[in-house]
């Protein structure tokens, strides 16, 4: 079901690993609502749809702030290689 899906996804933004990566809204946002945002993906809980095998989910970003995030923590991430 959908809200199994939205479950799935809620139990994984949880996660040490995906923490401010992916995130899960449940409000009814529009698209500049998301503007500014650092997660990668925010997923859509109230447009998630499921039947039988097909599942549907839709995630907002903001594609130039999330991905100077994401370039910003692996350059932290090289820099302690180093």
């Amino acid at each position: 079901t959908a809200e199994e899906v939205n479950y799935t996804f809620k139990k994984a933004s949880q996660k040490k690993e995906l923490n401010g990566i992916l995130g899960i809204e449940d409000a009814l946002l529009v698209s500049s609502d998301y503007i500014g945002n650092s997660f990668s993906a925010v997923v859509d809980a109230g447009l998630t749809m499921a039947q039988d095998n097909l599942v549907k989910v839709v995630a907002w970003y903001d594609n130039e702030w999330a991905y100077a995030c994401r370039l910003a923590e692996f350059a932290e991430y090289v820099g302690k290689k180093l």
